[in-house]
């Protein structure tokens, strides 16, 4: 039953790719997309390593040594080479470059700028996030992105980072889903917030602090507060990047779901507002706007509705909707007028024929939106290797790579021979 089930959707993605398609356009950005903390191993001065290694503690898995890639970075390259891909979007670790506040490392600092230019050296144009989540541990203690200080420190790193990297950096995002609080507050029951408190009075008991908070993690209570400082550590961030390379494109990456509004008196467009609205208005004249989608949403008047049964599903048996990046795409553009990066969209799944069949699925729906004038640049999938999924352990599996947790072999699926035939073409 299974195996006939790959077998369909694996001719289904044999069929897209053939598919007589128009190019995309010249010098489009086709990468794949890793963070730091998820693949790079022993993160030991951030926020989540701390986290990881407290107890009580939600993180079912310990990050450890993750991929190794810290380490293996050129490997890395080299994989993303081998696909076929001109593009990498990778993340800078904050912990590691300011370990300790005001104390910036510049042995850190050097061991980004290699991997920058082994990106240049292999033709690889580098796509660097400034912050994917994590953050130091020290950072955490002072209330995170509560605080008010904080668009402030994250604006200082940033202007370090850049006066020592921009030069080789081909795309700048400050932030990586800073608009997700909204998004998992209204996904956190009591019960959550209750054990996510628990942790946090814990982890503040370690280490003096009176307001420990993750910056992946804000409490309910604390999500108005904090929208308006990542807001602020945005613009802050930007000028800052701007101030040493005004010419180098800057962006913030948005997690964006494809909603749906289902009969009369949907609750759609106030649920957008509610997700995105402030943060639209607050990238409104960047350079671009980075869209992370995954999946659809369906609103009728009473909230959100179950999804279709039919169809492929992910792992945890939600829908796959290969439309939803397209639709994702066009409300960005539509709202912010500006151009749009894919920087993540993906499919959590053991079984690679459903990824082999949405890549070319959702690129054909994306390519439609390119031609209807929507200025697309790039597509970034996530991610270039199984990884360290944060709260989700390392069972769930994103990458078009898996990677071996003793040897850190990586060994290339299916879906990244489906994603070359396109990125190597430029057409479907």
């Amino acid at each position: 039953m299974i195996a006939g089930a790959a077998s369909a959707v694996a001719g289904a993605a044999n069929a897209a790719v053939q598919r007589p398609s128009s190019p995309f356009p010249k010098g489009f950005l086709w990468g794949a997309a890793t963070a730091g903390h998820q693949i790079e191993g022993n993160n030991v001065a951030s926020d989540m390593w701390f986290v990881e290694n407290l107890k009580p503690t939600f993180y079912p898995e310990r990050s450890g040594d993750a991929c190794n890639s810290f380490d293996l970075w050129p490997t890395d390259l080299d994989l993303v080479k081998h696909i076929g891909l001109n593009s990498y979007r990778f993340s800078l670790e904050w912990a590691r470059i300011e370990p300790e506040q005001g104390q910036f490392s510049v042995a850190m600092l050097d061991h980004y700028k290699t991997i920058i230019d082994g990106c240049r050296a292999r033709d690889i144009h580098p796509f660097v996030t400034f912050n994917h989540y994590s953050a130091p541990r020290w950072f955490a203690a002072q209330g995170g992105w509560t605080n008010t200080q904080a668009p402030g420190l994250f604006a200082r790193y940033c202007e370090k980072a850049a006066r020592h990297l921009a030069g080789g950096i081909g795309h700048a995002a400050t932030l990586n889903e800073p608009n997700m609080p909204l998004l998992i507050k209204d996904l956190l029951p009591a019960s959550a917030s209750a054990g996510i408190r628990a942790i946090y009075r814990a982890a503040g008991d370690a280490l003096g602090s009176s307001k420990f908070t993750l910056s992946q993690i804000i409490l309910p209570d604390d999500v108005p507060t904090a929208i308006a400082n990542l807001i602020a550590a945005h613009k802050g961030g930007r000028a800052a990047i701007k101030a040493v390379r005004p010419e180098l494109p800057v962006g913030a990456c948005l997690s964006m779901a494809d909603d749906q509004a289902v009969g009369a008196d949907s609750l759609r467009d106030n649920k957008r507002k509610d997700y995105y609205g402030a943060w639209l208005e607050a990238v409104t004249g960047d350079d671009f706007v980075g869209v992370q989608n995954y999946h659809r949403t369906l609103w009728n008047a009473r909230g959100k509705m179950p999804a279709p049964k039919d169809g492929p599903r992910n792992i945890d048996g939600t829908e796959v909707y290969a439309p939803s990046l397209a639709n994702a795409v066009r409300y960005a553009h539509q709202q912010t007028r500006c151009p749009i990066i894919v920087s993540e969209h993906g499919v959590d799944t053991p079984d690679d024929s459903i990824r082999a069949w949405l890549i070319p699925a959702a690129l054909k729906e994306l390519s439609q939106a390119i031609g209807d004038g929507v200025p697309v640049l790039g597509y970034y999938h996530w991610s270039l290797m199984d990884n360290f999924e944060w709260s989700l352990g390392y069972s769930h599996r994103y990458g078009l790579a898996s990677v071996d947790r003793t040897t850190f072999k990586r060994s290339l699926k299916p879906s990244a021979a489906a994603y070359r035939s396109i990125a190597q073409r430029n057409m479907l």
